[in-house]
Order: structure tokens, then C-alpha cells, then sequence
């Protein structure tokens, strides 16, 4: 059987039909946007069946047909807007749309269907002013606190699936993910906030200095890591809860991975904005942030990042040398 990812054409999704497919999984994807070309070419090459379905997740006969063009045992719901300032501002009502009646529209298809696996990767943004300066964070020592409308959608997402779920006998687990970078990252027109990870590196491929903001820390997760954490969820044959942490478990700077990057990119110029100047390289949070606590997901599924700062330096770097060009920030 089959498992369906929603928004199969953004950032976190990508990463999620690469890894099943790699595995020789079967896949059915549902976008309103195509696969970027590179992911077209690669995924060709992998052993698993790829079926892409073009529609959109408020379409109730999109989303029919992505759960009925071959059998599906779980969906993993990864379809959203990553909205900024300027979003929130221009279009909110499309946000609110997207994030929370899509996923309620898409859980709702999957009951039809019979399906009993819902997965939802939320975000650690819904913890907000309540991670600050906290040094381990808990998913359920801190009462949410998002300050975004990108978090307060998850939030409230969070909160309204896992009773629809509950009334409708289907198993639904959130995991919060941390700051994602990686792989497959790349300016979707609905994801407004790129990693600083990218941005770092979109730098040193343009040959200009990178001149970096506050160095808050925040618990920052390789892209590989997060799509099997989330197969793992989808997999697992019992959860005794329906909200994990996902992250690396650790707590770092985008100076941190400037360090990592540095004896890989012979020619990598970076250096702290000085007091007043601007920046080209934005880590967004705007405060410290500590490690997730992740011992959880770890107890219950046997998830472990594979991927510190060194690691995926190397890993990210080759893989961009093996195509980049459908992938910068700008």
C-alpha cells in the first residue's frame, strides 16, 4: 500500500518521497505545483512507484483522487503556507484556509477512504515566547505560546484534528519539527521564511561575504532526518500520544554551521553584522531558543538524527554539487 503526502512539491515533502522511494515504497503525491525538474530526474532513478495527482488540498475531488488512484495506508499532511510578515498582512485569509481547513479537509478524505494513519509535521514555532531562554524543550512542560500566524495555525490545527480524529477512529500524531534545513529547500511561493542554512550557502556560491544577524541558537534538523522521523511516525504499529517533538536535540547558531562549512568551501567569507549594520543572512527567531527534548519519538519509534553540523555540511554540499541549479533562495 501506498502512503500519500500532501504538498509532495514543497521542502519537507520532497524529502519524505525521496526517502520512501529509496526505500522502493510505494508514493502518491498531491501539489498544485510540479515537481521541481530535479526531483522529476532523481526520483526516476529511485526503486519505489512515484503517482503525482495535480490539485489542491482544499478541493475535496483532488483529494479523492489522490487517495483512490491506488490503495493508501497513512497520509502524511505536509501541505501549508510558511507565511512571513508581508503575508500575514496581504493575505490571511488564504493562510488560515490552507493551514487549517486543508488539513481538516484532508483528514476528513482520508476517514472516507478508510485510511487510519494521519500524520501532521507541525512545527516548534507553536511554542513561540515560550521557548525563550529555555534551555530543554518539552512537548509538555511548555504551554504553546505562538506569536505568527504560521504558528497560531498549527496551533490550532494541533488542537482541532485530533478530535476530529478521535470521533473518527483514525490514529493522528503531530510531530513539532525544528528549524528545518537541507536538501530540497528551495523559494515554493509558500514558504516565505528560507533557512539561514541556505542562505549561508547561496552566499558562498554568489561569492559575496556573508554577514550574519544575532546569533540566536535554536535547535536546527537536517531535512533528511526529519522525513525518516516522520516515516517512523507513519510506520510505528502503536503511539501512546499525539504530539512528539522532532528535532536534532541539540541547540546551535548559524555560526555553528558557518564553522562546519568552513573547511569544506576554501573561499567561505563570513563574519557577525556589527551593531546597527544590515544583514544578508537572517536566522528569524529572534531569541535563544534551546535543544528539543526528544526522547520520545526516540523511546517509541527508534528515531536518532544522523546528521550533526559536519555531517550534514558534507552531505548537503554534495548533493547540491551533484545539480544545483533549480535550487536558490533567489
Amino acid at each position: 500500500m501506498a502512503i500519500l503526502v500532501t504538498g509532495a512539491a514543497g521542502f519537507v515533502a520532497l524529502n519524505i518521497v525521496e526517502h520512501l522511494l529509496s526505500a522502493g515504497r510505494d508514493v502518491v503525491g498531491l501539489d498544485r505545483i510540479p515537481l521541481p525538474p530535479r526531483a522529476t530526474r532523481d526520483f526516476a532513478l529511485l526503486p519505489g512507484r512515484f503517482t503525482l495527482i495535480g490539485g489542491s488540498i482544499l478541493s475535496a475531488a483532488d483529494l479523492s483522487r489522490a487517495l483512490t488512484v491506488m490503495p493508501v495506508e497513512a497520509v502524511i499532511h505536509c501541505a501549508v503556507i510558511t507565511a512571513g510578515t508581508a503575508r500575514e498582512k496581504s493575505d490571511p485569509e488564504t493562510i488560515v484556509a490552507v493551514n487549517i481547513q486543508g488539513a481538516v479537509g484532508a483528514l476528513m478524505a482520508s476517514v472516507r477512504r478508510g485510511v487510519k494513519r494521519f500524520v501532521y509535521p507541525s512545527s516548534g514555532s507553536i511554542y513561540g515566547h515560550a521557548a525563550k531562554g529555555v534551555a530543554l524543550i518539552e512537548e509538555d512542560s511548555l504551554r504553546p505560546d505562538p506569536v505568527m500566524l504560521y504558528g497560531l495555525t498549527k496551533r490550532a490545527a494541533e488542537t482541532i484534528l485530533p478530535r476530529i480524529a478521535e470521533t473518527q477512529g483514525v490514529r493522528f500524531t503531530a510531530a513539532r519539527l525544528g528549524s528545518v534545513y537541507g536538501p530540497w529547500e528551495y523559494a515554493t511561493g509558500v514558504r516565505d521564511t528560507l533557512s539561514p542554512m541556505l542562505q549561508a550557502l547561496e552566499c558562498a556560491r554568489a561569492g559575496q561575504e556573508a554577514v550574519l544577524g544575532p546569533p540566536w541558537r535554536g535547535d536546527y534538523i537536517f531535512s533528511r532526518d526529519v522525513a525518516a522521523g516522520l516515516v517512523r511516525i507513519a510506520d510505528a504499529p502503536a503511539l501512546s500520544r499525539n504530539v512528539y517533538n522532532l528535532g536534532s536535540g541539540q541547540s546551535r547558531s548559524v555560526e555553528d554551521w558557518y564553522a562546519a562549512l568552513t573547511p569544506l568551501v576554501p573561499d567561505l567569507r563570513w563574519r557577525r553584522a556589527a551593531a546597527d549594520e544590515a544583514y544578508n543572512v537572517e536566522s528569524h527567531s529572534g531569541f535563544d531558543r534551546g535543544a528539543f527534548d526528544i526522547g520520545k519519538i526516540a523511546a517509541e519509534t527508534g528515531f536518532a538524527p544522523r546528521f550533526d553540523f559536519p555531517a550534514a555540511a558534507a552531505d548537503y554540499l554534495a548533493w547540491l554539487n551533484a545539480g544545483n541549479s533549480d535550487f536558490r533562495a533567489g
